[in-house]
């Protein structure tokens, strides 16, 4: 079974999949540190960024220095979407052939990829068994990013309005897992998805 976990920054995805991993058994492509990878220095997205943005966002390895693309991107929302149009498609392009490989296999069990920021479906018969949406209460997001990251208010809010909507992820989800409770909670509801 190949499920697509969604769910905003802060949502409290990587609670979930710690409980997949750890009691299910199951294999997790995180889209983000997929991107990081692909943005190695030898990669094709850094030789992408490294062509669109030149060197000033390198570190002296020559690998990219996050905080200055961090920079770059949260203060120029044209800059933002060009480095979004040129590593999804790298990303996605990774986790197709990831998903594949794993079909291939024939494997029973869980591979579980996971992203703040949904692919725009192709097709109605995607390459996921289901998509689960990670909800939790925007407050309860921002807390969270606060505390784990050091961000500011505004930084979450400025973060957030740049993901999709709630109704957006409800939309493409076939199961939603409420987030504000305790970890037994969100135990017991994977469970009941899974039985």
């Amino acid at each position: 079974m190949v499920i697509e976990l969604i769910g905003g920054v802060g949502a409290g995805k990587s609670r979930i999949l710690q409980i997949l991993k750890e009691e299910y058994s199951a294999a997790v492509i995180e889209t983000d540190r997929t991107a990081e990878e692909l943005e190695r220095k030898g990669r094709a997205g850094h030789r992408r960024l490294t062509e669109a943005f030149g060197e000033r966002i390198l570190g002296p390895d020559g690998e990219l220095d996050r905080k200055k693309m961090s920079e770059l991107i949260f203060s120029d929302e044209a800059a933002l979407e060009q480095v979004n149009a040129m590593i999804h498609p790298l990303v996605w392009e990774e986790v197709y052939r990831q998903v594949g490989e794993f079909r291939g296999r024939g494997q029973d069990f869980l591979l579980v990829v996971e992203t703040a920021l949904p692919e725009k479906r192709k097709k109605p018969d995607d390459i996921y068994d289901e998509v689960w949406y990670v909800y939790t209460l925007e407050e309860t997001r921002i807390r969270r990013l606060m505390e784990s990251r050091g961000y500011s208010r505004e930084k979450c809010l400025s973060v957030m309005s740049r993901q999709p909507a709630e109704e957006e992820y409800r939309a493409l989800a076939d199961r939603v897992i409420d987030n504000n409770g305790d970890p037994e909670d969100v135990r017991r509801q994977i469970g009941d998805f899974l039985r």
